[in-house]
């Protein structure tokens, strides 16, 4: 079994047609031929049905399209190490929430910027979902996103860490040293993040479980200008705990203890299961890796 029969293979199959993948590969179609006939003879299996004009797939195909994509892959990536030079210069387009790129990032990417200083980083923000469309779409490079634990086969998950979601106010706040219930919580002036939030959707759904509703005096998408207002004690929100971690430690917010109630979040980055993993993604990941504090 040669190389150029596997690739001549995948052709034939993406294109649906022997005289197509003969004229990308610039072969004639008789060579095109010999070669799958020589790649079924030798797998012992049918590869393609050719009836008339239409190149269809078989089962045993269908299968094989998927090691064949492997192997194609890894002697992409073998060819790759050999010739890449060693410092990383390529581009990077990463997708996150407001939240993440408002906390994580600055110090993420600094470190990143540091230890790789030609990779050109391009960052999207929006919604969840926004950027999982974008990154099936191989619009983006890698998502790193705030949500409920989610999965797709489509996906390759490479960070899955908890955060708590807490309710946090200013320590000059009267609410700072009490004990509040859940109905009394969502009477206080909220400052909260847009609708499409994962983390107020889940505070959202939880209260409408117990037939209860949240309406704050304001709304905006900006995580940072929420955290000022709150040191300024102009209202409560609703927010991650890592957004607002530094600010408790100082002891300029602080949480508000609610009984009974509990929320956990997921921090999470994923890549499509097909996209080529370059070296400067590879960088990327393990940065973000190491950079979250133990669980």
């Amino acid at each position: 079994m040669e190389f150029r029969e596997i690739v001549t293979f995948m052709e034939v199959a993406q294109l649906k047609s022997f005289s197509r993948a003969a004229e990308k590969l610039g072969y004639s179609q008789a060579a095109v031929t010999i070669q799958i006939k020589h790649l079924e003879q030798e797998l012992g299996a049918r590869l393609f049905d050719r009836i008339g004009k239409q190149v269809t797939l078989t089962h045993q195909g269908v299968v094989f399209t998927e090691h064949a994509g492997r192997l194609i892959t890894d002697m992409a990536r073998a060819r790759t190490a050999l010739s890449e030079p060693s410092e990383l210069s390529g581009r990077l387009c990463i997708g996150t929430i407001e939240s993440i790129c408002a906390t994580i990032f600055p110090d993420l990417l600094k470190e990143y910027h540091r230890l790789y200083p030609r990779v050109s980083v391009s960052i999207v923000t929006g919604s969840p979902d926004k950027l999982l469309d974008m990154m099936n779409c191989n619009a983006l490079d890698i998502v790193y996103f705030l949500d409920k634990k989610m999965y797709d086969p489509k996906w390759v998950k490479a960070l899955e860490v908890p955060d708590r979601v807490i309710f946090v106010t200013s320590a000059d706040n009267p609410l700072a040293n009490a004990s509040i219930s859940l109905e009394e919580m969502i009477r206080q002036p909220f400052i909260l993040t847009e609708k499409d939030a994962s983390y107020r959707l889940l505070l959202e759904q939880h209260l409408a479980s117990l037939e209860l509703d949240i309406h704050p005096f304001l709304e905006i998408g900006n995580t940072e200008f929420i955290v000022r207002l709150l040191r300024d004690n102009q209202g409560v929100s609703f927010l991650p705990e890592f957004t607002v971690r530094q600010d408790i430690e100082n002891g300029r917010l602080v949480p508000v203890h609610v009984p009974g109630f509990t929320m956990r979040i997921w921090k999470q980055i994923v890549y499509h299961k097909d996209k080529w993993v370059s070296r400067e993604m590879e960088a990327f990941l393990l940065l973000a890796s190491q950079s979250e504090p133990p669980v």
